[in-house]
């Protein structure tokens, strides 16, 4: 099992890390060990800078096509993955750190890959800290689409059934710290909650 992360797919969130938007989709992998789903989200033990990032996520089922959906945060140690990327070497340490990929409750989904960035009903993804808003955006506004991404990754990955797709975070990410209480959010457009991560960071 593995965790796809596809980057830079709302344009917004390239443009606020100074980052060129891809023509095409890029990835990197975490591995399933990340994986936190539920208890606190540990900061202050890190021994870098925490921040989160919001993202639909999507769990392959046996016919490699949705089986289920998500909110998850792909947690990243902004300070360790800026250091790495101007040495040009791989960022894993700034990504692939202990319970970097929390996972909220999955639900089913039977529609297609397009269907999750329909602008008239698809999904929304909303991120609170201390009941400050700090991330939303509709899916459909996402400038590399989760049927773009999964289209590349069936073409050259060795995706199998199980795995997740991380599919991108929108602007306004921001460091967490201890105290924070965080709330992150998939829901529809009309605002039907369909996954939920409810955590404290310690």
């Amino acid at each position: 099992m593995a965790l796809w992360c596809s980057i830079r797919t709302f344009a917004k969130h390239a443009s606020e890390l100074g980052n060129q938007q891809p023509a095409e989709p890029v990835f990197f992998v975490k591995p399933n060990n990340c994986i936190q789903t539920e208890g606190d989200i540990q900061v202050s033990t890190h021994p870098g800078s925490v921040h989160h990032e919001v993202e639909c996520v999507i769990l392959l089922g046996q016919d490699l096509q949705i089986e289920a959906i998500a909110v998850g945060l792909d947690l990243t140690d902004r300070d360790t993955q800026s250091e790495l990327r101007k040495e040009q070497l791989p960022w894993s340490k700034g990504k692939c750190f202990r319970a970097s990929a929390v996972l909220g409750n999955f639900a089913p989904w039977n529609g297609s890959f397009e269907s999750l960035c329909d602008p008239s009903h698809g999904l929304q993804l909303h991120l609170t800290v201390n009941d400050e808003l700090r991330q939303s955006a509709p899916l459909s506004s996402m400038s590399i689409t989760p049927s773009e991404q999964y289209d590349d990754l069936i073409r050259w990955a060795p995706i199998q059934a199980g795995d997740y797709l991380f599919t991108g975070t929108p602007s306004g990410v921001a460091q967490l710290f201890p105290g924070d209480k965080l709330k992150a959010t998939l829901q529809t457009t009309d605002g039907e909650v369909i996954s939920t991560i409810e955590s404290v960071c310690v």
